[in-house]
């Protein structure tokens, strides 16, 4: 008796250790089998306690009464399917005839408390069929991508979300983006992980940064263009608007429009024209957009004018193309000038880091959903990183990208330098990169062609 005694004490020392320092492994050991054995148990008068709960049919009452039987209960939505995951449990329901969707989104906090979980989101699977994620720990502190990740061409994954899913940057399902924060809220990490991912592609990068080049210039391997000053992203983001025009030639030439060809078979965009004549995408990464939009003289706002309505030409055109656009900044609104509104319009994807003021939240989120602003500005100062994710259909989640040094972007460039495709538009632009007698390297400024 005193050994069982001995044992039951080391294994539940053990589980308050592993709670404590390794949630996730605690969660693998002990928490699953508590948890589900905790919903399965707690389910009825839970769901009864949170308004989840129809009252018997009519027929079901008329038979009580005619056999004389106790009136039957209220019923709570059918249990489909119960999945333990790497993170929580992920519980499918069948709704009741008269229950909907959202009186479940709704219930959500107060289900989190119910069963004993960390975070419960909702969402709708089909008509009738509600999906609730429930995560068993704050898988948003120590962010731990999984080893399993759904990979597809220009589709790359950045962060992990609250209920433990792969966020993912799908250029073809979400063509331009927005990335808003303050000063070390996480926007170069974010920046990172976004290169990282797409330096093992076949995609062209541009970048341009007017901070001197020192955010995107140590990844200059993997760029096939960058520009570090307006005057150079002027001359680079026209010569993008150039190579736009060229790719949209050569879609009209392959396009083979007549009665005998399918419509599968009609190309309309760069996707839909043979691996052997389809030219490369470009992704435009603007790591400062205040810079290209500010001006302090009368030429400054004539360059101003043309780079602004560059990048709106390529938002509004670029897509089809196989152009897309990454824009970040600390704020983006109309105090920028003229066409910075139009230009967010075209930013379907929208991101933000923590802000230092309402205002702020509203540039990312006034126009999509009221709920994501409020999310945006709770985020902690001393979380860096945590960013709330969301796009035009009005969905928004938390979601934390894992920390990438600049040493580990620069590596995996350097890796996959012999990716970068050579594009004659963007040749002019394209970063020299040297090696110095000591073995360092020095990055040069990019080039401009002359008239």
């Amino acid at each position: 008796m005193a050994r069982v005694s001995v044992v039951l004490l080391l294994v539940v020392a053990t589980a308050l250790v592993l709670r404590w320092r390794r949630p996730a492994w605690y969660w693998m050991t002990f928490g699953i089998v508590l948890a589900a054995l905790r919903v399965l148990v707690r389910y009825a008068s839970v769901m009864d306690a949170c308004g989840l709960t129809v009252p018997p049919s009519r027929w079901r009452l008329a038979l009580s009464r005619m056999t004389d039987r106790p009136a039957p209960e209220a019923r709570a939505p059918r249990i489909l399917r119960l999945r333990p995951t790497r993170t929580g449990l992920v519980l499918r329901l069948k709704l009741r005839p008269g229950q909907d969707a959202f009186d479940v989104s709704a219930a959500t906090d107060r289900l989190r408390h119910s069963f004993g979980m960390y975070g419960v989101t909702a969402r709708e699977i089909r008509s009738g069929v509600i999906e609730l994620r429930m995560t068993g720990y704050d898988v948003l502190r120590r962010v731990q991508m999984p080893a399993k990740i759904d990979r597809a061409p220009m589709r790359v994954p950045v962060a992990l979300r609250e209920d433990g899913s792969v966020h993912y940057r799908d250029y073809r399902a979400v063509p331009h983006g927005l990335t808003l924060g303050a000063t070390e809220s996480g926007k170069s990490v974010y920046q990172r992980n976004l290169v990282a991912g797409l330096a093992a592609q076949d995609v062209a990068l541009v970048g341009i940064d007017c901070k001197q080049g020192v955010e995107l210039f140590p990844l200059a391997r993997r760029f096939s263009a960058l520009a570090d000053d307006q005057d150079t992203a002027l001359e680079l983001l026209e010569a993008l608007v150039s190579h736009m025009e060229s790719v949209y030639q050569l879609v009209r030439e392959q396009q083979r429009i007549s009665v005998d060809v399918p419509d599968a078979e009609i190309a309309a965009d760069i996707w839909d024209l043979t691996a052997e004549l389809r030219p490369p995408p470009v992704v435009v990464l603007v790591d400062e957009v205040a810079e290209l939009a500010l001006f302090a003289s009368k030429d400054e706002e004539r360059r101003r004018d043309r780079i602004i309505t560059a990048l709106v030409r390529l938002a509004q055109l670029g897509r089809a193309a196989g152009i897309y656009l990454e824009i970040c900044g600390q704020r983006f609104g109309s105090e920028l000038g003229k066409g910075i509104t139009m230009l967010r319009a075209q930013l379907t994807g929208r991101t933000a880091h923590r802000v230092n003021d309402e205002t702020s939240a509203n540039m990312a989120f006034g126009d999509i959903s009221p709920d994501a602003v409020l999310a945006a500005i709770q985020i902690p100062a001393d979380a860096p990183g945590i960013a709330v994710a969301g796009d035009s259909t009005g969905g928004w989640t938390r979601i934390r990208a894992p920390h990438t040094s600049l040493r580990a972007a620069v590596n995996l460039c350097n890796k996959y330098a012999d990716r970068t495709p050579d594009v004659p538009a963007l040749a002019p632009f394209r970063p020299v990169v040297a090696s110095s007698a000591s073995g360092a390297l020095t990055l040069n400024k990019a080039s401009t062609a002359t008239a």
